[in-house]
């Protein structure tokens, strides 16, 4: 019967293939080669399938064999993820991690920090949501995610904590054919306000009524961050984007930075923090992937930098100064 298979027979038939002989495997296994080959024989009794032809010196694998052989090894492959899973749990790892990240956050940050997360925690899932503006802080809010990556938000639930990881700067662009990119100088508002503006709206309701950044009665609202790209590289528009994300349309000359009224001439910078629910910290795998994640790529600006003036920072209350027309 199939459900008399046991662990032992199969790790016997995976290390007799992998080892080539049953004096081999038993080596390997730390067992008598008798015990590897009782094991070997009951699992071809069990399942009524020969596994290897023993008819020459060493044992060759059937095409039966070989077509099982796959199978053996995933069975030994979860068992062995699930006592791992267990131990981690047991001292508490996660066994799921799931992280909401803003959408101004460099993926690239979050990719690199997702391989070194998969080598040193193998057993922890990883559920990844990405947003932007309040949307990004629902998921911990609502208990869906446990760790957030975030920009700063107009008012920080009580019972989140944040902690300081770095910052991202904004820029203010339009499509290299559009009329604000030819303007020499600083632009007034009053002729910001004569050209439509692409806002990044709230998919959330955590930041109603409030206008950040918006210098243009003439709005078009997307909530998504990369269909504004879309837009502002069509010159249907002009608005704000992290600088890291229109690098390379800046240097293409497929976007032309804004000098506006109001804004610091070298971008703002939003500072990005980690936030969890205060009840329930993050394990070994969120705190390591919030350490990880202080080590900050180049396109995201220290928050020590000392060349950060305070009018730059664009930034709400609980986290800091809020500076006129902070976004865009």
């Amino acid at each position: 019967m199939l459900d008399g298979v046991s662990l032992d027979q199969l790790r016997g038939f995976v290390a007799a293939v992998d080892e080539g002989s049953f004096s081999a495997a038993a080596r390997k296994l730390r067992r008598s080669q008798s015990v590897v080959s009782e094991l070997v024989s009951g699992l071809e009794a069990q399942i009524g399938v020969a596994l290897f032809d023993r008819r020459g010196r060493y044992p060759v694998l059937t095409t039966e064999g070989a077509a099982l052989l796959a199978d053996a090894r995933n069975v030994i492959g979860g068992v062995d993820g699930m006592k791992a899973r267990a131990r981690g749990m047991a001292t508490g790892l996660e066994a799921e991690l799931a992280v909401v990240v803003d959408v101004f956050f460099p993926l690239e940050a979050i990719t690199r920090a997702a391989r070194e997360f998969r080598e040193h925690f193998p057993s922890v899932g990883l559920r990844l949501y990405v947003e932007a503006l309040g949307a990004a802080y629902q998921p911990v809010i609502d208990g869906r995610a446990g760790l957030g990556i975030v920009g700063s938000l107009p008012v920080m639930p009580t019972h989140i904590k944040a902690e300081r990881l770095t910052a991202v700067r904004l820029v203010m662009v339009a499509a290299r054919g559009h009329p604000l990119a030819g303007y020499e100088g600083v632009i007034p508002q009053q002729e910001l306000a004569r050209h439509v503006q692409l806002v990044l709206t709230d998919r959330s309701d955590l930041s109603r009524g409030r206008e950040l950044g918006v210098f243009s009665p003439q709005t078009w609202r997307l909530a998504d961050l990369f269909a504004k790209h879309a837009f502002l590289l069509d010159g249907l528009g002009w608005g704000g984007m992290p600088l890291h994300l229109v690098e390379d349309d800046l240097a293409q000359g497929r976007l032309v930075r804004l000098a506006v009224e109001d804004a610091p001439t070298d971008g703002l910078v939003l500072p990005m923090h980690a936030i969890y629910a205060a009840a329930t910290p993050p394990g070994p795998a969120g705190r390591w992937l919030i350490e990880r994640l202080r080590a900050c790529p180049r396109e995201v600006v220290p928050l020590s930098s000392g060349s950060l003036r305070r009018d730059d920072v664009a930034s709400f209350p609980g986290h800091g100064w809020v500076p006129p027309k902070a976004w865009g």
